[in-house]
């Protein structure tokens, strides 16, 4: 029995890559019942943590009889979620038009990088690209630098996946009032760019540079950065609020008539060296315990590896072994329905017939 707030709902997810299986992932751990059509012959990769929680059916869609038996599914499913370039489900003939003319209530979610129009709808395309026209990727990096890519997670999994199951929990809500299902285009440039809604604020108002390494909130503030420990290993440093950095003055040992003056971006370099040198003199394990009772909102940066290991991390259990991997537990977290990791990356085809019988759809 599935556990979770979306327990019922009804998920068909076309296999793909990235933000798609991610999206699908988030729905299957509250509860929602995600069948993927995989490819014959293919399917997951042992243990791949994003396609946890849903069962598989293996279909070939570019058959007669595979769209005939992806039509029957959609017929009885709440959400469709699909990632290929537009017009790849139009030419199989799983489109929207096809999919609700069979299930009118149906909604449909599409994610694509470049979104269904426009110039570079067709085009190939990655995490780094899309966030590039965003003005997201010319804004992190050291002064003087390239830009640095933040993993892909502002465009495929912030732009992209949490703003398709955004889209969907909202169709889902509309459709309680209209009956009637629609299309959710999810474009990660989209996204990826309303995520950037504050810092569009910031810039245009003068509060801060958007310039690389320069803004208070990307490196250029000696209260908002990364420091080097003596051991190599580095503490974040987040003291923002006058408050705050007073604090971090105070447990550094820094001089407050020399760093005191927070707000002087014409004092930031200083501040910064010398706060570096200081940082230095101590390994990460020491600033760590110097800081770990104060609000000067400093912490220690760790690896992949180390994360769960950290006792707010483990005490909270934000991390837990599922299929001999160390992985995330279903988040956010609900008082009388959370979630859970419903079950292990499944191979092409395994528990999907199961599922979809559940749902009424024999398949020959």
């Amino acid at each position: 029995m599935a556990k979770g707030p979306l327990a019922g709902l009804r998920v068909l997810e076309f296999t793909g890559l990235g933000p798609g299986p991610y999206a699908a992932m988030l729905l299957g751990d509250l509860g929602a019942d995600v069948v993927r059509i995989d490819r014959p012959g293919a399917g997951a990769a042992p243990n791949e943590a994003t396609a946890r929680s849903r069962t598989s059916i293996a279909l070939d869609v570019k058959s007669e009889d595979g769209r005939a038996q992806a039509l029957a599914a959609i017929k009885q499913a709440d959400v469709l979620i699909e990632g290929f370039r537009p017009g790849v489900m139009e030419r199989l003939g799983l489109g929207p038009d096809d999919a609700l003319a069979a299930n009118p209530r149906l909604i449909y979610g599409r994610m694509t990088g470049w979104g269904q129009d426009g110039p570079l709808a067709q085009r190939a395309g990655h995490d780094i690209d899309y966030i590039a026209l965003t003005g997201a990727l010319d804004a992190i990096g050291q002064k003087g630098g390239a830009p640095v890519p933040p993993l892909n997670l502002i465009g495929d999994f912030g732009g992209g996946s949490l703003f398709l199951v955004f889209g969907i929990c909202a169709a889902l809500y509309e459709r309680e009032r209209s009956g009637k299902g629609q299309v959710v285009d999810t474009a990660i440039i989209d996204g990826a760019a309303s995520m950037m809604t504050i810092f569009n604020w910031l810039s245009a108002s003068g509060v801060t540079t958007m310039a690389r390494g320069e803004g208070f909130l990307s490196g250029g503030a000696p209260y908002y950065r990364c420091y080097e420990c003596a051991d190599g290993k580095h503490v974040a440093v987040g003291a923002l609020e006058p408050q705050f950095y007073a604090v971090l003055l105070e447990k550094t040992g820094a001089d407050p008539d020399a760093l005191g003056h927070q707000l002087d971006q014409n004092a930031w370099p200083a501040a910064q060296d010398e706060l570096a040198r200081i940082f230095k003199t101590k390994t990460r394990a020491e600033w760590t315990a110097i800081f770990e009772d104060t609000d000067a909102c400093v912490a220690p940066v760790l690896s992949l590896d180390e994360a769960p290991d950290h006792p707010h991390m483990a005490q909270r259990e934000v991390y837990g072994e599922y299929f001999g991997l160390n992985q995330p537990n279903p988040a956010p977290r609900f008082s009388r329905t959370p979630g859970a990791v419903q079950s292990a990356p499944p191979k092409a085809g395994e528990g999907g017939a199961e599922a979809l019988a559940r749902w009424g759809v024999k398949l020959d």
